[in-house]
């Protein structure tokens, strides 16, 4: 309720605040939900994928094993990072070990670049929402002021309740960004876990491949 006292009571840089904190609090929301579903989707079909790969007895089995299980295309793009290029062109040009190396460097940083979309959001929004809220705070407590300074009149009651209705949008800027940076966190420490995991299966296909 005061909240919305507060917005209604605003003028326009005020109420600009309250909706930008509103806009980051949704759209970090829906990268930590989104991202909760397809990271914990994404640990266990990985290391389901690469298991099964190498239970294969070829690699074209083995690419359909791991296809069937790596429902975020994590691993199967490594796999068909391993195929030859085609004749006649650069990307055919030295050693078969060069090729791979750069073959399978492309495909596991299109991996990843899946599995970090969103950070920079987090990241972004546990930066600046604090001093977002603050802002609103201070412009509050201006605005409120100014207001009380124009009504002739200055007592305590009259000014603790529109600089405590102000405090309410640095509150609401911690709120925002609280979520998002322990969603970066603990998101981070998971995709580091799971590059961990494709990088060390990139290094094993070029070592089964380059010889």
């Amino acid at each position: 309720m005061n909240f919305l006292h507060l917005f209604n009571q605003s003028d326009a840089i005020g109420r600009a605040v309250a909706l930008l904190l509103l806009l980051m609090s949704i759209a970090s929301w829906v990268i930590i939900l989104w991202k909760a579903w397809l990271l914990r989707r994404a640990r266990g079909d990985a290391l389901g994928a690469i298991a099964a790969f190498w239970q294969a007895g070829s690699i074209a089995e083995g690419a359909g094993r791991a296809a069937a299980l790596d429902r975020a295309e994590l691993v199967t793009p490594l796999i068909a990072a391993t195929q030859t290029p085609e004749a006649g062109t650069l990307a055919a040009a030295g050693a078969r070990a060069q090729q791979l190396t750069r073959l399978l460097r492309d495909a596991l940083h299109g991996a990843l670049a899946r599995l970090q979309f969103g950070q920079v959001l987090l990241a972004t929004v546990g930066s600046i929402a604090p001093f977002v809220g603050l802002l609103g705070t201070v412009w509050g407590i201006y605005h409120a002021l100014t207001g009380i300074a124009g009504s002739g009149q200055l007592t305590i009651a009259q000014v603790a309740g529109p600089v405590g209705e102000s405090l309410i949008m640095t509150a609401a800027g911690l709120a925002v960004a609280i979520p998002a940076v322990l969603a970066y966190n603990w998101y981070g420490r998971i995709v580091g876990h799971i590059e961990a995991e494709l990088e060390g299966f990139a290094l094993d296909l070029r070592q089964l491949l380059a010889q």
